[in-house]
């Protein structure tokens, strides 16, 4: 990933292999946070779209140790999270939610 813009808090912008830009929270060289790249067509690539158009200050990242995703998600925004919790439970029943595989974004 080439690095585009870096915080003194560890949050870079950075682009992708296929010139996404996201958000990655740095916690070393081999431990990170990816922000979901909301493009993506899978289920969170759709569900983070629908955040994200709804709730534009919400953000939502994967974590990443030793070039591997370990299951665990960050997420950030400054609302109640009961307000979200009701936005993903209606994604999650859409059909269009349905449709979609969950695929990660590729790591260089």
């Amino acid at each position: 990933m080439e690095v585009i813009k870096q915080w003194d808090i560890n949050l870079e912008l950075v682009k992708t292999r296929t010139g996404a830009l996201l958000y990655k929270i740095t916690v070393s060289e081999d431990h990170f946070f990816l922000e979901q790249n909301p493009l993506k067509d899978s289920k969170y690539g759709f569900a983070y779209r629908k955040l994200k158009e709804k709730y534009p200050e919400f953000y939502m990242f994967w974590e990443i140790k030793n070039n591997r995703y370990t299951g665990r998600l960050l997420t950030g925004i400054f609302l109640e999270k009961e307000d979200i919790d009701q936005f993903i439970q209606k994604q999650l029943q859409s059909e269009e939610f349905k449709k979609y595989e969950d695929i990660k974004e590729d790591l260089d």
